[in-house]
Parts: structure tokens; sequence; C-alpha cells
């Protein structure tokens, strides 16, 4: 398995540890419950320097992500960020990420670490504008310090003023007294906060100052576990769950990344556009059970007549509501809010309810 810069402390913190994407990454550390309400009340650390960057450099860069993405990078000014996703001709997605614009003529994208592999050999057969693509996913770590203590802890490492780093905005800077570490705020948590971006020979350092920056805050390294149940919590996507090479950007409710803009003729736009006018046949709902189970991934939904009407993508015990919580795709006449469903745990049919995430509000 590959590692981390941080793999050895997450070892030594006695993390329990599994293969995630290739990589042998930490779990959980004090439990997943106490890791959630950590970075709901206060400010918890996740690696996530498993995850793939790739810039996109040169003259030929915004023509060639225009092309390849759903959403409009004409719109982003250096020092934004976008969530969007690169359509296949099929219909489907091959990942979700980020479009950082780092300055005129060069952008760095932020991919999932499952498919760093599979997206650089798309976005290298796809480039035939000849835009200057370079995969720098070796060469970058990244901590992602989220919740609502974050800003206290981390304003202590930088001159940057972080109230000015709104929401899907970033900039460049010391921390810690590393310089050129891009600091943005896109978390993935609900709960607020920071990534940090620098080369990996500098992780130590900035690991140490984080925890040191945190400690009168109860800072806590936080695994994968608890960075799930936060983002599921959040009604957020997770990709090889609820978004996939099969599932549109219109079926999953991502028509707000997915824009049909004059000039902008990006993979498979002719398809998505009609779905987006004439209907889908399944949508992405999210629901929270009314009798008392938890939903998992591949459970099968019921409408009350007993027809099969669709399947669980992603799912969990919430560890703010105390209620099963979850997401998947339905047949639309059952996506309405407030429509019962029911799920398939083990045989036994339980109740569920069609409601709007976030679940946690």
């Amino acid at each position: 398995m590959k590692e981390t810069p941080f793999t050895g402390k997450h070892v030594a913190l006695g993390a329990k540890m599994h293969e995630f994407a290739g990589y042998n990454m930490p779990i959980e550390y004090s439990g997943i419950i106490d890791e959630h309400l950590t970075v709901c009340n206060g400010v918890g650390v996740f690696d996530v320097s498993h995850m793939g960057e790739f810039w996109v450099k040169g003259p030929k860069a915004l023509t060639f992500l225009q092309k390849i993405t759903s959403n409009n990078v004409a719109v982003l000014s250096p020092g934004k960020i976008q969530y969007t996703c690169f359509p296949n001709e099929e219909g489907g997605i091959v990942d979700d990420l980020l479009v950082y614009h780092y300055e005129a003529e060069k952008y760095l994208l932020v991919v999932n670490a499952a498919n760093i592999d599979k997206d650089w050999q798309w976005c290298v057969s796809h480039n035939m504008e000849g835009a200057v693509l370079e995969n720098a996913s070796d060469n970058m770590a990244q901590l992602a310090v989220q919740g609502p203590k974050a800003i206290l802890a981390l304003q202590k490492l930088t001159n940057i003023n972080l109230a000015d780093i709104p929401y899907y905005t970033f900039a460049v800077g010391e921390v810690a007294g590393v310089k050129e570490v891009i600091i943005s705020n896109t978390g993935y948590t609900g709960a607020g906060g920071f990534e940090l971006y620098f080369y990996p020979d500098v992780a130590d350092k900035i690991w140490k100052a984080v925890f040191e920056a945190g400690a009168e805050f109860g800072i806590k390294p936080v695994g994968l576990g608890a960075r799930d149940t936060l983002r599921l919590e959040m009604g957020f996507c997770l990709y090889g769950h609820d978004l996939d090479d099969t599932t549109s950007p219109i079926e999953a409710g991502l028509g707000w990344i997915t824009k049909f803009v004059e000039g902008k003729n990006f993979t498979n736009r002719i398809a998505l556009e009609k779905q987006k006018t004439e209907g889908v046949t399944r949508k992405l709902v999210g629901f929270e059970m009314i009798d008392r189970g938890i939903p998992r991934q591949d459970y099968e939904l019921f409408a009350l007549s007993g027809e099969k009407i669709g399947v669980v993508t992603s799912g969990t015990m919430s560890p703010i509501r105390k209620i099963g919580i979850g997401m998947g795709y339905v047949k639309p006449e059952y996506s309405a809010l407030g429509a019962e469903l029911f799920i398939d745990v083990r045989g036994r049919k339980l109740k569920a309810m069609v409601v709007k995430p976030p679940f946690r509000k």
C-alpha cells in the first residue's frame, strides 16, 4: 500500500488503519462518533494527502477545461474555486472534482484519490487543445483542518486574514513559516475550516504547528470514518457511492454544476441537456428513517405497494440526529419531499421518508 507523509504519525497515534484507494489510511482514532462531534463542535484534522492534484496550464488551459468539465470555468477569477465533474460519453461521471483558478492561464484540479490514474488518463487522452498538463499528486500533501474553531487555531500560524477567505475561495501564503502554502475553504464536513496544500518535505513541520496551535481548542486527528459520516449528514455526494460512471449529473441533482451556456460544448452535452429538458428515469434523494434501523449501500428501496423503486447509495446512523439517514436513487414519482420509502434491512421492510439534505441543520 502507498503511504502519505503522515502515515507513520497515524500508526504511532494508534489509529485503526485500513486500505483506501491504494493508501494505508486512518479510519478512526478515538472512535467515529467522538471524532465526528469533535469536528462539529471544535476542530479536527484529516490527512487527505491521498487526493490527486493536476496542474492545467498555458493559453489553451481554459479551452480544455471548458470541454472536459460540466461547470462554466470561464466565470472563475484567480482565487476562486469551482465544484464540477468530468462527464463521460455514456451519460455518467468519470469523477467529481474541484477546479482552482490559481493564476492567469493556470488551474489546479483536485480529484478523488481512487480515481487519480483514471482521471489522468482521461485528461491526457482528451487534451486535443494542447493544454500543459502536470500530475502533481505525488508532490503535494494536504491537511483538512475542520470545525468551528479551525479558524482560531490556524490564524495563529499565518498573517493572512483567514476571515477574508470565504467559502470556495483560496489564498497562497506563509503558514507556520512555510511559504507557498495553499489555504482553501471548500470543506467536505459542513463544519467550517480550511484545507492546507504544501510540499511533502514540510509535512512534519506543518503537522506539529497545527496541533500546537489547536491544543487549547481540544484539536484531534480524525479518520476517514468520521469524514464519511460528516459528509453524509450534509448530503454531500461521494464518488463510488452516490456518483459513478453510470450516474448522470442530472440524475444526481447536480444540474447546478452542469452549465449549458453558449460556446461550452462539453462532453456529452447534448444528451445531458435532453435529460434536463425531458426528465430522467431516476433521481438521487435524501431520506431519514422513520423506523429504527441503519440503511447501508446497496440496500433495496421499495414503495408501499411492494414495488422495487431504487437502491441506497450511502447510509449511516447520524451521530448528531441519532437516526438512520441516507441517500439513494429512486424512480422520479417517489422523489417528492415527504414521500414514504421502505428499505429492506436484512429482510425487514423499514419505513423512511424523503427529505431535503442537509440532515444536520
